[in-house]
């Protein structure tokens, strides 16, 4: 099949193809029953008079059939049917012509016995019909098929952008806010950091592809630019600990995708609590899966499912990025810790090929 698909792709190939490549078919057929049959010596010359005609016949046909496509079946039908046994009736006072020629002294046929003789090559130009009309009418489904795909393709990358680019504005926010404060209370060297690391935490999420995915590896790198920021605004309050397999580095993972599931945590456990709290980032593999998990010790499932908070996007967001990456092939599990929220997601295991 492999072979086939240039064909397939090129139209006027496929046809020229199959159309020289029946009709060849044809005459060797003929020829050897001929031979097998031990006709005359001049039935060479009448096989290939009747394959050419056919060839040539059948190649109107084609230009025919293309005005008839767009019309209704019944006229398709009626249409063919005419134009087979028009195309057909000429054959045969070709090849009786030439029947007359190899043979001088064979008696004369009847027009009946002509227009008798016309519904065997009839079927062989509605043989050529089928093929050409099932043909043509593949080629319409693969190219609906593909336009759908397409369609929906574009749709999910669309998607995926839409989602990939909903960063929670209020950390821009509350970062520059944090910037304004360090201003005011002349902590310039501590402000110039955050704008620094601001910057390079927002050159990342604009320089990446939202279709890209990115190693573990690369994905904690970009936390750590987005955590050193936040670290600069709670200080001590917030404490981060990795527990990540060396395996787990290499797998591929949609880029950004801890980052509404980290930012959750710092809103919901860290910022309210005049102790801050304590966020954990874990990786491992297990077999064909890779296994995440983002786990704070903040108030848990009560304070992320408050209606009307606001709370949650981060997560609704992940979960839908996933549904329409993995569709079915993944998992995403929130669990109360008590105290705290753990998210554990479930991905396909992937790696970048060498």
């Amino acid at each position: 099949m492999a072979g086939f698909d240039p064909l397939r792709h090129n139209r006027n190939s496929l046809f020229w193809t199959l159309h020289i490549g029946g009709w060849l078919g044809y005459a060797l057929t003929q020829y050897l029953g001929a031979f097998i049959y031990e006709k005359m010596t001049g039935y060479l010359m009448i096989v290939s008079l009747a394959a050419v005609s056919g060839f040539l016949f059948s190649l109107e046909l084609r230009y025919i059939y293309r005005r008839l496509w767009l019309r209704s079946p019944r006229v398709i039908i009626v249409g063919a049917l005419v134009c087979c046994y028009l195309f057909a009736l000429l054959q045969r006072v070709i090849v009786n012509g030439a029947w007359m020629l190899v043979e001088p002294d064979m008696e004369m046929r009847s027009v009946l016995e002509i227009f008798g003789a016309t519904m065997s090559s009839m079927y062989l130009f509605l043989c050529w019909s089928a093929l050409y009309f099932g043909v043509k009418y593949y080629e319409s489904l693969q190219e609906q098929r593909e336009a759908t795909l397409r369609a929906g393709t574009l749709a999910q990358e669309a998607q995926l952008k839409m989602l990939r680019y909903q960063l929670n504005p209020h950390f821009l926010f509350n970062t520059l806010n944090a910037i304004s404060t360090l201003i005011i209370d002349n902590q310039n060297s501590t402000a110039n950091q955050t704008v620094v690391r601001l910057s390079e935490f927002l050159r990342y999420t604009l320089d990446q592809d939202p279709m890209k995915k990115v190693t573990l590896r690369q994905e904690i790198e970009a936390m750590n630019l987005y955590l050193t920021t936040e670290k600069l605004r709670f200080g001590e309050r917030l404490k981060l600990e990795y527990a990540i397999e060396d395996p787990a580095l290499d797998a591929l993972v949609p880029s950004l995708l801890l980052q509404p599931l980290i930012e959750n945590a710092v809103k919901y456990a860290v910022s309210p609590s005049e102790k801050g709290g304590a966020i954990r980032i874990e990786g491992r593999t297990r077999g064909a899966m890779l296994e995440l998990a983002v786990a704070d010790d903040g108030p848990g499932l009560t304070a992320n499912s408050a209606p009307g908070s606001g709370r949650g996007v981060g997560l609704r967001n992940t979960r839908e990025r996933l549904a329409v990456l993995y569709e079915d092939r993944h998992r995403f599990v929130t669990l109360d810790n008590k105290p705290g929220l753990r998210i554990e997601l479930g991905l396909p295991m992937e790696v970048t090929t060498p």
